[in-house]
């Protein structure tokens, strides 16, 4: 199952985390996003009614990395599954979402900072975990340390990641590296612009040094 998860999310490179007002404005600034390059999408369930912008996402983009973020409870976990997501997504580690990832044979990716948190989640037999919040937690250098004791880590790092930081990442062992604002500005998408979101897309791979395919 991990597998199935590592090699596209080492091939995206990039995630691009989207928190929105409503699941419309979700929804949109996920295919603005998508044209402008972007081949993975953490879609957090901070948005109301996140569940619809899913579902019309990946009916639009079957062949999408789409994934459901704060999933904070198996109920979410089970909504997101049945809309067709790829894997889930926690700021901490659930054991009740576990459960239900497990059930459906689908990668969950937990939030996790501390070595004891990871040495915790590495044995449950979870192989990727999202480091967070990296940025105000030591940036690239927290990551190295971490890799010392756990040489195999494979982790994707979000919070406080700018796009020109991203190569350093990738190259301290990150699968990938989560983007928010800077590819979903939110005055962009509160100003329903969404050609502005597919700039800010294509402007941040580009600083990111993540081009299109």
């Amino acid at each position: 199952m991990p597998q199935r998860l590592i090699i596209p999310l080492s091939k995206a490179r990039v995630i691009g985390v989207l928190r929105a007002s409503s699941a419309e404005v979700a929804a949109l600034a996920a295919l603005a996003a998508v044209r402008g390059g972007l081949q993975a999408i953490e879609l957090t369930f901070t948005t109301p009614n996140a569940v619809a912008a899913l579902e019309q996402v990946r009916h639009e983009h079957p062949n999408l990395l789409l994934g459901a973020g704060s999933v904070m409870a198996a109920s979410q976990a089970e909504e997101a599954i049945r809309a067709g997501v790829n894997f889930l997504v926690s700021p901490h580690l659930g054991e009740d979402v576990l459960r239900v990832a497990r059930k459906h044979n689908v990668p969950y990716i937990p939030g996790v900072l501390t070595p004891n948190e990871v040495a915790w989640a590495q044995s449950l037999g979870l192989e990727v975990l999202k480091i967070f919040p990296i940025g105000s937690s030591g940036g690239v250098s927290y990551l190295k340390d971490l890799r010392g004791p756990f040489p195999n880590l494979r982790v994707m790092v979000t919070g406080g990641v700018t796009p020109q930081e991203v190569p350093a990442y990738l190259a301290a062992g990150a699968l990938a590296v989560g983007l928010g604002s800077q590819v979903f500005p939110s005055a962009s998408l509160e100003a329903q612009n969404w050609e502005a979101v597919e700039v800010a897309t294509r402007e941040a791979l580009q600083k990111a040094g993540v081009h299109e395919l």
